[in-house]
């Protein structure tokens, strides 16, 4: 896949869009970058699609940590995987929050970026103050074809990034996954921690993250990528035990796998969450910890024998 940014300019072959934050990457995103790269191999065109980094809202709220299913390297390999050739990750700032919409489209998307085929929603908002619109695009699309596409259900609820979060903030992995048509997952590199975990006989994989997730505490997980499915016990948090000095962190990801203690450094796998144990706590002492994460692995042992 290549990478591009907003400000690249010139020689650029005519392509075909998708415009979005695409976080989670659920059914109705899956849809949308389908229909894109249908419509590029019928017109010969590029598959592309446009996504933030950060995202505009985080530009507007800079105190906040936010919020994001997954990351922008999860983000990038599933486009990547339904055929997306080309990604342009937008870094929203004072520039692009003031280009208006006819800039937008007439001078970044028809002249920078050279769009002949455009992919709209119904609630699609562009330009300073998000006056661009679907009547805009219609309007305005003088040198592309535009094509909108219908709201994705599921059982009559609308899929969206916001729907997603909601599930896993209540803890409902199985709709969810009904949601992203997969289970959700977090996806990382394995890094070097602090080996608290096995001193206290519960070694773990550790993966610190760039974006927040909405959940934390503890969880029964499956991991992938170590070659057979495993099963093991998660703690996502900030670990305030560990770090009571810390108040505001982004958050690492924690991972005791059963009966696996081999070294795993450096490789690439994936973090399914599949039922919450309970919330992330503070311990007077490690040995009340070592006393919980025993009692936690027990659960977690247990629901996976169900």
């Amino acid at each position: 896949m290549k990478l591009g940014r907003h400000k690249d300019r010139g020689g650029k072959p005519a392509i075909a869009l998708a415009l979005g934050g695409f976080d989670g990457m659920h059914l109705g995103h899956q849809a949308m970058l389908r229909r894109v790269v249908e419509a590029a191999n019928e017109l010969n065109l590029v598959p592309t699609a446009m996504t933030f980094d950060p995202m505009p809202r985080d530009f507007f709220s800079p105190t906040e940590i936010p919020e994001r299913i997954i990351s922008l390297d999860s983000r990038l390999e599933q486009m990547a995987e339904i055929g997306i050739a080309q990604v342009y990750v937008l870094r929203f700032d004072a520039d692009i929050a003031k280009m208006d919409a006819e800039t937008f489209v007439g001078d970044f998307l028809e002249k920078q970026l050279n769009v002949r085929w455009f992919l709209a929603t119904h609630d699609t908002r562009f330009g300073k103050d998000r006056r661009g619109d679907l009547d805009f695009l219609r309007a305005r699309s003088n040198n592309f074809t535009l094509e909108t596409i219908e709201v994705i259900e599921n059982d009559g609820e609308k899929i969206s990034s916001t729907a997603v979060r909601q599930s896993l903030v209540a803890s409902d992995f199985a709709h969810a996954a009904q949601l992203l048509g997969r289970p959700y997952a977090i996806a990382g590199r394995v890094a070097n921690g602090d080996a608290r975990g096995r001193a206290i006989g519960f070694p773990t994989v550790n993966l610190p993250l760039d974006f927040k997730p909405p959940i934390s505490g503890v969880f029964a997980v499956r991991v992938h990528g170590l070659g057979t499915v495993r099963e093991g016990v998660a703690n996502l948090g900030v670990r305030p035990t560990v770090n009571p000095l810390i108040k505001e962190t982004l958050p690492i990801l924690e991972t005791h796998i059963f009966d696996f203690d081999e070294d795993v450094y450096g490789q690439h796998i994936e973090v399914e969450f599949v039922k919450k144990l309970r919330d992330e706590m503070r311990f007077p002492d490690v040995e009340s910890l070592k006393k919980q994460i025993k009692e936690d692995a027990h659960q977690a042992r247990e629901f996976f024998l169900l």
